[in-house]
């Protein structure tokens, strides 16, 4: 994150504010910078009739602090939700469908068919095989 000041100063400074913008921005969004200048709005209030250009670079340096902290805070959090999320869809997939006498007499049925398929064709092979043999 970081902001470039640009301050101009009027002719009966520091009994008028300076004139201030953000001549660059990196990593700022615009309610970041809308917040920057009101504090910089309100901190020149707050000072008129002072010097008060460092004032205004240190509370706008606080902000971009807070700022920080708030994008690091949200990426910890996103990152804890991916974390959280990626935990439940492995708890789903080890949870299975809960068996019930419905479930499992299906799956009993379906079971026993590709048993009975599986002896079948196994005992056709055999059958097959033993027609081929040439008796001795």
């Amino acid at each position: 994150v970081q902001t470039t000041l640009k301050f101009t100063y009027r002719e009966k400074y520091p009994d008028e504010t300076p004139l201030y913008e953000i001549v660059s921005q990196e990593n700022l969004e615009d309610n970041d910078v809308t917040d920057i200048i009101k504090l910089l709005e309100q901190q020149a209030e707050e000072n008129f009739g002072m010097v008060m250009i460092f004032t205004l670079v240190s509370a706008v340096q606080e902000k971009l602090n807070e700022i920080v902290d708030q994008i690091k805070t949200r990426r910890e959090e996103e990152k804890k939700q991916k974390e959280r999320e990626a935990e439940e869809e492995e708890k789903q997939r080890f949870h299975g469908t809960p068996v019930t006498i419905e479930n499992f007499l299906n799956w009993k049925a379906k079971f026993d068919a590709e048993l009975l398929e599986i002896k079948r064709k196994k005992m056709k092979e055999e059958e097959q095989a033993g027609k081929n043999k040439l008796s001795g």
